[in-house]
């Protein structure tokens, strides 16, 4: 279990810094990542890599916070809060200078120290609300 919480702090670190050391270290090469928006799976380091730049267009303050784990075996559950600035376009949306702050629940797959696959599901509607781009 304190190996899951050392791991999926490392991991918090790789998001928030977008660390292509820190991808290769913890992201197998194999994993599938299940990003919603997208038809297909990206994979490895670089699919990761590719899911956080496109955050970070839209974000490019955006830091994750790890509110909250359950660990079983190799998965893990998380629940993060996700903070940043609209400072650039997201899903079309020009930048509008506001203040975002929505969660995620997430579920990862880890084996031999590196996550070999993940589903996500954070709260889009919640973000999009918060930009403007959706009712409330």
């Amino acid at each position: 279990m304190e190996d899951s919480k050392r791991l999926m702090q490392r991991f918090v670190e790789f998001i928030n810094t977008a660390s292509e050391k820190l991808a290769e270290e913890l992201i197998s090469p194999q994993a599938i990542f299940h990003v919603p928006g997208r038809p297909e799976p990206v994979t490895g380091p670089a699919g990761y890599l590719e899911v956080i730049g496109m955050m970070r267009g839209g974000f490019p303050d955006i830091q994750w916070t790890l509110e909250e784990t359950i660990t079983e075996g190799g998965n893990v559950a998380a629940r993060f809060t996700m903070r940043g600035t609209h400072q650039g376009s997201f899903f079309g949306v020009p930048p509008t200078g506001k203040k975002i702050a929505f969660q995620a629940m997430n579920f990862y797959h880890w084996s031999n120290g590196q996550i070999v696959g993940e589903r996500g599901q954070p709260d889009l509607l919640g973000l999009l609300q918060q930009i403007g781009a959706a009712p409330m």
